[in-house]
């Protein structure tokens, strides 16, 4: 009786007078902003939106689309996850809203993060004081958890990096025996659910990583002193180069292959990895605060995202987002253009941006 009832029910009419196929099609093409919408005018429609085939014929279509991911830490280190998405109502002054969703199931502090399709990874961490080697997945078509396959070794602090649709995870474990130094790097296939170890010289091995980023096929861990690079075709591991180690500073991202993040004077910069120079973002100095601290940066769509904390009123403190439209001149300059800017939320004091993370659904 239940198969017969959910083969009806994917075979309902969606629109009248129209195949299932062609209406499927259509509703597939709709922004990601009006599904919650789209989801009270009919049954069939609510069984479609919350289906995979809905979203493998969004991707098909080249319809996903570019959706921010941000969690926060309250002052009691509860956490906090939101999806950001464009406003639907044209009415309102806001240019996006935000939606909460349900928190990760073991919060942890100082996991690392992964994007791989339309999912994010939460990589270890550490839980009640001591690291684990828990991964959560958070599927953002339908934002459900489950737990994913747990690393070979518990880690806290560690850098994390996709490439060719492998995930790779670098130190936040201490290398005190054969076993966790054989295991400093590893690296996951989401489609096996194997770990496997990834060699390492014992030289480039530090304990602690506090940022990193994907720069042409190659993985990016900054520690506390100096930082390294792998390169997961060749194998090779390297330093990170002096001049882009001095001047990356708080949580980056890169764009156009360019990584960026704000420097010492609060300036947002941009590494050219082929130069090896920081250039000075220019066009935005003046439409935005100095980010001194709290800032959390994304590619979200090859436009620069970025979050901060600032003062709010008697208890509170503000999150706000802008979103940056960057280019290189013909003078090899970087120029931006604020394409919004506005308030997401209001906070109890000393909360703070963990991570924001972009995801096509």
């Amino acid at each position: 009786m239940s198969t017969t009832a959910t083969s009806s029910e994917s075979t309902a009419e969606l629109i009248p007078s129209l195949p299932y196929d062609v209406a499927s099609n259509c509703l597939a093409r709709i922004p990601r902003h009006y599904h919650p919408i789209l989801s009270i005018l009919s049954k069939p429609i609510r069984s479609l939106l919350s289906s995979p085939f809905f979203f493998t014929t969004r991707s098909l279509l080249n319809s996903a689309q570019h959706l921010l991911y941000l969690t926060l830490r309250s002052p009691d280190h509860r956490a906090t996850w939101f999806a950001l998405y464009q406003n639907p109502n044209p009415r309102n002054d806001a240019v996006r809203l935000l939606v909460p969703i349900p928190p990760v199931p073991i919060p942890a502090v100082g996991a690392a993060y992964a994007v791989v399709g339309p999912e994010i990874y939460v990589l270890g961490g550490s839980v009640n004081d001591a690291p684990s080697n828990n991964v959560w997945v958070l599927d953002c078509r339908f934002h459900t958890w489950h737990a994913g396959p747990p690393m070979r070794v518990a880690r806290e602090f560690a850098a994390a990096g996709v490439v060719d649709g492998r995930i790779f995870v670098i130190g936040g474990c201490v290398t005190d025996s054969w076993t966790r130094s054989k295991y400093w790097a590893e690296a996951l296939d989401p489609g096996s659910g194997v770990w496997e170890a990834v060699p390492s010289p014992v030289e480039v091995r530090g304990k602690w990583m506090h940022a990193s980023a994907v720069i042409g096929g190659r993985v990016y861990a900054l520690a506390d002193r100096g930082g390294v690079v792998y390169d997961p075709r060749t194998r090779v591991w390297e330093g990170v180069e002096k001049r882009m180690d001095m001047g990356w500073r708080g949580r980056a991202c890169v764009v156009h292959g360019m990584l960026y993040c704000y420097d010492y004077l609060g300036k947002i910069r941009g590494f050219d990895v082929k130069n090896r120079m920081w250039k000075e973002l220019k066009g935005v100095e003046k439409k935005l605060p100095k980010f001194l601290c709290g800032a959390t940066m994304a590619n979200v769509g090859e436009n620069l995202v970025v979050l901060w904390e600032t003062k709010g009123n008697g208890k509170d403190m503000e999150i706000w987002c802008a979103e940056i439209e960057v280019k290189e001149n013909g003078d090899g300059e970087l120029w931006g253009r604020i394409d919004w800017s506005q308030k997401l939320l209001s906070v109890p004091k000393h909360s703070n941006i963990v991570q924001c993370l972009a995801v096509d659904v």
